[in-house]
């Protein structure tokens, strides 16, 4: 068995489920808030659902992450033969993004469940309940970025 091959095909997957594990949290729990707040308001269906959808990205994030580790791997082509130890290296790029992308969906979903919260009652509020959705997103997008740049300039084969 090629060991190295597996602890990638392992980081890569393990990018994918707990990120996605995160964004399906956050986006439930922000979906729960907006169906109570629709049940009364149908009509800030479009700011709700904005608010809704951003915990998402993280999932999105890990996937994109995964996707580059596959290719670097040439899963859509011919495998390319590493060592263990790449093996691992692939393994520990994919991390901050699952790891950091699982707790801020979750987080990111908790304040979504605030600012839809906030919309409900005061519909004018919706430029101040972005970017309280944005500072939890650049958490994500760092990790994204170390995920995804060391996947990328890794050098094998």
């Amino acid at each position: 068995m090629d060991w190295g091959i597996f602890y990638a095909i392992l980081g890569a997957a393990i990018a994918v489920i707990v990120s996605g594990i995160g964004s399906a949290i956050g986006v439930g729990r922000a979906g729960q808030a907006s169906a109570a707040l629709l049940s009364k308001q149908p009509e800030k269906f479009g700011n709700t659902l904005l608010l809704q959808v951003m915990p998402s990205t993280q999932g999105l994030y890990g996937f994109v992450v995964a996707f580059m580790a596959m290719v670097k791997l040439g899963a859509f082509g011919e495998m390319v033969s590493i060592t263990e130890a790449q093996g691992w290296t692939i393994f520990a790029y994919c991390m901050p993004v699952a790891i950091v992308g699982l707790v801020s969906a979750i987080m990111q979903g908790n304040v979504a469940i605030g600012c839809i919260n906030l919309v409900g009652k005061q519909e004018n509020q919706m430029g101040h309940a972005i970017p309280m959705l944005v500072l939890v997103e650049i958490f994500a997008i760092f990790a994204f970025i170390v995920s995804i740049l060391g996947v990328m300039l890794l050098n094998i084969g």
